[in-house]
Parts: C-alpha cells; sequence; structure tokens
C-alpha cells in the first residue's frame, strides 16, 4: 500500500501527517486552510516551507496557551570532546533561555551536532513539563528532524538515542519541526547559538 504524507500550511497546527484522519482535523473548519497530499516527505516539507527555509522571526504573538516555540543549537569543542547546547524557549508567558555542556560518548561522536540534538530533547522535554501540546522547533540541521521521524537511518549511539527519545514522547506532544538558515539574523536563533558558545566556555 502506498504510503503518503499529508502537509498542513495553514491550518489549526501546521505540520506533515501520515493519515488523512489526522490532516483533516487540523483543516476542519479552518478558514483559509492549505493542505495537500503527497508521496515524498521531501514535497510535503517543501510545501509547508513554501520551498524556502524559514527566515523570518516566528511570531510568538500568535501563541495559544498549549503552544510553545524553541530555538536550539550546539556547540563542539574537539580538544575536551565535549558539546554544549542552547535553548531559547517561549510560551504566552515569555521567554526562558536555557544552555548546558555535556560530554556523553554517544552524543559527543555527533561531533558539531550533538550539542543541537541535545538542545532538542531538553526543548521538547520543557514543553512536556509545562503542560504543552504542541511545539514550534526550530533548528538549522536537518537531521534534527530528519533522525527524529525515521526519514534518515539512526546507524550511530547518539542518533538512536535521539530517535528513541522522540518516539517516547511523540504521544505527548506534537512537535513541528521548523528548518531556519542558519547564521540569517533571525534573531532567537542567533541567541541560542550564543548560549550555546557561552556554555562552552563556562
Amino acid at each position: 500500500m502506498a504510503k503518503f504524507y499529508y502537509a498542513v500550511r495553514k491550518g489549526k497546527t501546521k505540520g506533515i501527517y501520515e493519515t488523512w484522519a489526522k490532516c483533516e482535523e487540523q483543516v476542519r473548519g479552518y478558514s483559509g486552510a492549505e493542505y495537500k497530499k503527497f508521496s515524498t516527505y521531501e514535497e510535503a516539507m517543501n510545501f509547508i516551507n513554501n520551498g524556502n527555509e524559514e527566515t523570518e522571526q516566528f511570531d510568538e504573538a500568535k501563541l495559544k496557551e498549549k503552544e510553545a516555540i524553541a530555538y536550539v543549537d550546539g556547540s563542539f569543542h574537539i580538544n575536551s570532546w565535549s558539546y554544549s547546547y542552547g535553548v531559547v524557549f517561549i510560551t504566552q508567558d515569555g521567554k526562558e533561555t536555557y544552555s548546558g555542556r555535556e560530554d556523553n560518548k554517544d552524543l559527543a561522536e555527533m561531533r558539531n551536532v550533538s550539542g543541537e540534538i541535545k538542545g532538542a530533547m531538553v526543548a521538547m522535554e520543557l514543553a512536556i513539563e509545562k503542560g504543552k501540546d504542541t511545539l514550534y522547533l526550530h533548528f538549522d540541521y536537518t537531521g534534527i528532524e530528519q533522525w527524529a521521524k525515521g526519514n534518515w537511518k539512526t546507524n550511530k549511539n547518539g542518533t538512536k538515542a535521539y530517535k528513541e527519545f522522540y518516539d517516547s514522547i511523540k504521544s505527548q506532544l506534537n512537535v513541528v519541526f521548523i528548518k531556519v538558515k542558519a547564521h540569517s539574523g533571525i534573531k532567537y536563533n542567533e541567541e541560542a547559538d550564543k548560549l550555546a558558545k557561552e556554555a562552552m566556555l563556562s
């Protein structure tokens, strides 16, 4: 049986859904809904992003009570074989920032990507802890989404752990993955990058 991807560009919750029933929930009764069925994930993602990476700031003024926005980034230090992450987390209550430095060997083997993976996991955990049901997760490395959704093979311990973590929380949290263009001047993305770099120095 052929598999399809249902992309909702404008609806109750933007995202890619694997069944028509889930897609329909997001567009039924929504004025001006934009959605389309695709045979490949890449085409669906391209439709959502209008063929481009996000280059503008997400409008937090439109956030609902159960929604959160996160921008994540990471850094890696080869001499100490450690990585750091930065997270800018936004809800209706305002903005919070989180950062940290770790040296988990399984993640460290991912080098530059390790911190961004950890940041994504921290953001998802925060959303659940704060009772949110939707997280708009902004990142600049494509694998953050592709590994989580199983579109890329998880052939390293770090990516396997990340995929297992995502699978364990996806029933509690709808993560809308939004790729941003790195170093394009998006305020919160730049802030997450700065937080990660500062954590590496601490």
